[in-house]
Parts: C-alpha cells; structure tokens; sequence
C-alpha cells in the first residue's frame, strides 16, 4: 500500500456522499484496511497512503475531499505532511494521535488541521467528523442555507470594517488582502463576525464549526483561535479585531 488506491463507492451510497473522497495515510497497514473498509460501507470512495512522502505529491495533483493523517510515520511524518500541504492547499485534515501526543494535537491544529482523533479511537466517533466536516465544507455550502438568509445586504457577503467574508466562495480578505483559512477556521470566524462586540463561548463556537454534536475540547477552539490570529496578523501585524475575555469566549470588533 505505497500508492493510492482508487475504490468506488458503494451501490447503496446516496448521490450526497458518491462523489466524496477520502485519503488516508498511515504506515499501520491494519488501521488503513479498517478504516478503508468502514468508509467504502458508508458510501465513500478512498485512496490509501502507507508514508507521507507518497501521498504528498498524490494530495497536491488530484486532492480528495478531505484526508486523514497519522502523526508518527516514516520519511515525512504527520507534521510535516500537513505543514508542505498548507503551502498550497486548506484541504480538511483530521490528525489521528496517540494520547500521549497532547503536543503535537496542539500543534497540528495550530499549523491548521481542522480536528484530531486520539488512539485508539471510536469509527463511529471517526465518521462523525468527516461527516461533521465535509457538511462545513460544501459544495458551495449547500447545507447552510439558513446561514445566507442571516447575512446583511444581498446575502452573498459578509463585511465588518477591514474584514469581508464571501461564504459561497469560502473567500476571506483583510484590507483587500486574502487570508486563507481552513474550513473550520471560516466558520468560527463568521460565527463571531456575525454579531460584532458580543461574545461566544468556546461552546457557542463548538456549535458553529462541530454542529452535530460532535465532541472537541476547549483547546481545539483556542488553536483555531490561535491560528486565525496567526494568519491576520501576517497581513496586518496590528490586527487586534479577535479579541478575549478571559473565562467568558471570545468577541470580533469592527471598530
């Protein structure tokens, strides 16, 4: 299992998941059976990569719908895997860890992967977020109707002082300068752009980038937090618009 590997989905998948994909990279060659075997049951189609050396170079020429890395592996671990993949691409990511590895969940999230499962970890727990995850990103995202409708003007974009937001396009800018951001990383900014100067709760933001139920901790929305920070900063160092309130969440000013 050194190349990908193509497999069509299965005859009884919906139309909503037939054309998803997921890569999966893990020098554990049970863990990518497995796992290959539960997605190709829910309906997806999957592509297994046993070292990140490998599936670097596939990600980037023809990139699946989201992936899943382990951390500990061979030629390019996890780390590294994602940090050359965010060079050109905000393509989902989930970290598998071991439970020992808080560290580098910490640091996976802030070089922007958007969750991280530890071992050894539930498949149930495992769909949930892909399934959390693809529904965030699109297409177009369809599964947020209602959110558009809240939007001022036309509905089509978001603008609070330097910040504009185009969701249908999953497209941010600063001062006119582009900021790319991870699917998770959008929406927990738009749900604090929505209503400027009221703040969220990790749990209020929880619930705006996992909306079906699916369990994070308090740290994973302070490395979002940490990273949209990160990546404000670097077209603007003067960026102070994320600000905190400590013990309460978090609040976007315009001002």
């Amino acid at each position: 299992m050194t190349g990908d590997q193509h497999t069509d989905p299965g005859a009884n998948s919906g139309p909503a998941e037939a054309q998803r994909s997921i890569a999966l990279v893990d020098d554990d060659r049970n863990i990518l059976t497995t796992l290959s075997i539960a997605l190709q049951a829910e309906g997806f189609a999957t592509r297994v990569y046993s070292d990140g050396e490998a599936a670097l170079a596939a990600l980037r020429s023809n990139p699946p719908d989201l992936a899943v890395f382990d951390i500990k592996m061979p030629r390019m671990n996890g780390m590294e895997l994602l940090q050359k993949l965010r060079e050109t691409s905000d393509l989902p990511v989930i970290f598998l860890t071991s439970k020992d590895e808080e560290q580098d969940e910490e640091a996976g999230l802030a070089m922007g992967a958007d969750d991280y499962i530890a071992k050894p970890f539930s498949q149930r727990l495992l769909m949930a977020r892909i399934r959390a995850i693809l529904r965030r990103a699109g297409p177009a995202h369809e599964t947020q109707p209602d959110l558009a409708s809240s939007l001022p003007g036309d509905g089509a974009m978001l603008e609070r002082g330097r910040l504009r937001m185009d969701p249908a396009r999953h497209q941010v800018t600063w001062d006119g300068k582009p900021v790319s951001l991870t699917v998770t990383e959008f929406l927990i900014l738009e749900a604090l752009a929505l209503r400027p100067g009221v703040i969220k709760s990790r749990n209020q933001l929880m619930d705006a980038a996992y909306p079906d139920d699916v369990f994070v901790d308090d740290r994973t929305v302070d490395s979002h937090i940490k990273r949209l920070r990160r990546k404000f900063r670097a077209k603007d160092n003067e960026f102070s618009a994320i600000e905190t309130l400590y013990g309460a969440g978090y609040s976007f000013s315009d001002g």
